[in-house]
């Protein structure tokens, strides 16, 4: 579903990330872990078109994305739910939600994708018209999810998930995750809680300095010495 081969991206005259190649198949769950700075929210915002690679190419499909601008992404079915959740906190729940839905065919079944998201995080439903600056930590991240999936996407790029988030709240922003996965979404997500992140996927890329080092299955991955030494403390 998609690939992305031998990307280089630049921040003016800085290289942050060198020669990235990697792929997601259809309704596979693929993470990208690694430590702050590593590249990662770097890559999913090449991969959505808010950053232009200087070399290498990103495929969609059939679809050649890196020539293509973040609103004409969203039409062929990507959704990037961006680091730091970044709502709109002085509109409502509901309004929020609505403006996940402003492509033709998703404002088309807006009212039915309204239904199915609710039934993915019922605290929402309770809180429509609540604005969404006023929400928790973990309800705004519920909300950020449920943004990205009204514009009926066919594959999700989640970018920290937990970050800021209780671990509490962070098994549970986890369990709905992999719920999602699981009703057939295909997931691309960006990690730095390695554990857990490796113990739920299909399969995973270790990025270190802008570089892909490591990629495996998830339960490979974690037994993987270097993992264990670099990100785990063992």
């Amino acid at each position: 579903m998609l690939q992305v081969e031998q990307l280089d991206v630049f921040y003016g005259d800085i290289q942050v990330l060198w020669d990235i190649s990697f792929h997601v198949h259809n309704n596979e769950f693929v993470v990208l872990v690694g430590s702050n700075g590593a590249g990662k929210s770097t890559l999913m915002k090449t991969i959505s078109g808010l950053v232009r690679p200087k070399r290498g190419s990103i495929r969609f499909g059939d679809v050649r994305l890196d020539q293509l601008k973040p609103y004409e992404i969203i039409k062929f079915g990507l959704s990037h739910i961006p680091e730091g959740r970044q709502l709109f906190p002085e509109m409502s729940v509901l309004e929020n939600l609505e403006m996940g839905a402003l492509n033709p065919e998703a404002k088309a079944k807006r009212k039915e994708t309204l239904e199915w998201v609710f039934s993915l995080f019922p605290r929402l439903k309770e809180r429509t018209g609540q604005m969404a600056g006023t929400l928790s930590g973990g309800e705004q991240q519920m909300c950020a999810i449920a943004r990205g999936l009204m514009s009926l996407p066919r594959m999700v790029l989640l970018d920290e998930p937990s970050l800021g988030l209780s671990p509490r709240l962070t098994q549970e922003i986890f369990r709905l995750v992999q719920e999602i996965h699981h009703k057939g979404m295909t997931i691309l997500m960006v990690e730095q809680n390695v554990k857990q992140t490796l113990a739920i996927c299909d399969r995973g890329y270790v990025l270190e300095n802008g570089r892909i080092v490591l990629e495996g299955r998830g339960q490979d991955l974690l037994e993987d010495q270097r993992v264990k030494e670099a990100f785990l403390g063992l």
